[in-house]
Formats: structure tokens, sequence, C-alpha cells
């Protein structure tokens, strides 16, 4: 007589482990439908949990929800242009951009609750948290320029271009996700390249900066196929020296 399958032990999720499990679900939600759109039952019901337990752990109901979602995801957005000072700035930046767009790849139309803002549940919170993103990023921009003191217009340039970045994230999910990442990813690089080298018309620091950058790229990178590629536009150029 065989005897039957033990029961698996039940395991009681510790607060932290329970707490993660919960903004999971949430974050799943929010990455498909705006957070108005997203209930605390729709919550507890991913999650396998009662709406009691969602109360229990976020008692400040959707809002504190949101903002801890918001909160975790901003965490990972953070971490997105974290790169070792290794290889050339396209290099890096080719790096974590795909990082970064396959956050917004991810987490598709969400990716519009959780960053572009215009949410009923928007508040001065959850817009200094979305802040703290772009801050983040173009401190770690700054970090690859190997820049210790950024002045005004070289950092104007790094948030301009970070801004740059979320928009056309926003515009590529509002197009059907065209063209594919890959060119989209190329192109930001192309774009970061660019308004550097139109700031170091005007800006000593930024012209230094160009100059290192540009010595570490390969000729077949993606820098020196922009080059091959806009050099030749810029031939009636001339007349104008």
């Amino acid at each position: 007589m065989t005897s039957a399958a033990p029961t698996p032990a039940y395991r009681r999720l510790s607060v932290e482990e329970r707490r993660s499990q919960l903004l999971e679900a949430a974050l799943t939600l929010f990455a498909h439908r705006a957070p108005e759109e997203v209930s605390l039952d729709d919550v507890a019901e991913a999650a396998g949990v009662s709406r009691p337990l969602v109360y229990r752990y976020f008692p400040g109901g959707k809002q504190q929800l949101y903002e801890a979602a918001l909160r975790s995801a901003a965490e990972e957005l953070e971490h997105c242009f974290a790169e070792p000072p290794q290889g050339s700035l396209s290099e890096r930046l080719s790096r974590a951009l795909d990082r970064y767009l396959a956050f917004v790849d991810q987490h598709d139309a969400g990716f519009s609750a959780l960053l572009q803002g215009g949410s009923v549940v928007e508040t001065s919170r959850t817009t200094a948290i979305v802040d703290g993103v772009r801050r983040a990023a173009a401190d770690h921009i700054v970090d690859h320029l190997a820049v210790r003191d950024p002045g005004p217009r070289l950092r104007m340039t790094v948030r301009m271009w970070i801004t740059a970045v979320e928009g056309a994230s926003l515009s590529w999910l509002d197009g059907g996700k065209e063209p594919p990442l890959d060119e989209l990813r190329d192109w930001l690089v192309e774009q970061f390249v660019a308004m550097l080298v139109a700031s170091a018309g005007r800006d000593p620091q930024t012209a230094d900066v160009v100059r290192a950058a540009l010595a570490l790229e390969a000729p077949e990178g993606a820098v020196g196929v922009l080059a091959r590629r806009v050099v030749p536009l810029l031939d009636g150029a001339a007349r104008l020296l």
C-alpha cells in the first residue's frame, strides 16, 4: 500500500516578502493600465490575497500603493544608466539605453502612467520621485563624461538629452513600438553626440569633453558611422567659413 504524497508545507511570507509581492502585482497592473483604472481589488486578486490584507500593508489605500510602486520602478530606472567606466562613451550609453528601453518595453503603456504624469493620483510626491529619476540619470551621464564640476551649459545639455530619451520612449510606444529597439537606441546615442557637439561650439568645457570622448571612439563604432553619414552633408557649409 503506497502512502499519499505529502502535502507541501505552507510557508508564511515575511512582512518584506508580502510587501514585495503586493508591489510586484501592482506594478504588473500599472504596466498595462493607468493607475486610476486599477483598484485595490484588482491588486488583491492579482496577488492572490484579500483586500483587507492589501490595506494592512498600505493603509493609505491606492495612493500609498501607487507611490510605493512608483518608487520601486524609479529605483530600477535610476540604475539603468549606471555603467562601469570602461569602453567608449557610445558603448556605455548603448548598454545603459538597452536597460532603459527594455524597462519601457516591458512596462508598455504603464510607462506613461508611471513617468509621464497627468494621472489623477499624481501628487507633488510622485512628481518628486519622477524628477529624482531624471536627476540620477543625469548624474550618471556626467560621470560617464568624466567631469567633476559640470558647468551650466554641459549640465543643461545632459538634462535636455534625458528629457529627449523619455519623450522618444513615449513616442515609440504611441507609434506601435517602431522603429526596432536597437535602431531607437543607436539614434538616441547619436542625438547625444550631436547635442554635445552643438554645445561645444559655445562652451569650452563641453568642447574638452567632446575631444576626450572622440579620442576613445573606434572608426567602426556608432560615432564613426555617424560621422561618415553626416560629414558629407556638411560639405556645403564650407562656404560659410
